[in-house]
C-alpha cells in the first residue's frame, strides 16, 4: 500500500516528528529517531501530541533507539531497535 513520507514541524516550533506517513486510508504512521538506548516515553512527547491531536487516524508512533530490545510507550506507542529495520 503506498504512504505519501513527510517531516512535520508545527507552526511555533512546538511540536516536530521526524518521518510520519500517510496511508491511503488516511491513517498516520509517526516515527522519531533516538541516539538513546533506552528511550522513555518523554523520547515520544511529538508523537504523543500527535496521536492526540489526530485521534483514530493515528496509527502507531514509533520511536527508533540503539538498544537491545522493544517495548510499549504508550497508547499505540512503542520503541523499537533501528537493527531491526535490517532483518
Amino acid at each position: 500500500m503506498p504512504a505519501h513520507q513527510f517531516h512535520l514541524r508545527e507552526r511555533q516550533g512546538r511540536h516536530e516528528a521526524d518521518v510520519l506517513a500517510e496511508i491511503r486510508d488516511g491513517g498516520v504512521v509517526g516515527c522519531e529517531i533516538k541516539a538513546a538506548s533506552a528511550p522513555q516515553l518523554r523520547d515520544a512527547q511529538h508523537l504523543v501530541w500527535l496521536r492526540d491531536q489526530l485521534g483514530l487516524r493515528f496509527v502507531a508512533g514509533v520511536v527508533f533507539h540503539t538498544g537491545p530490545r522493544a517495548y510499549e510507550l504508550g497508547d499505540r506507542v512503542r520503541a523499537i531497535p533501528i537493527c531491526a529495520l535490517w532483518g
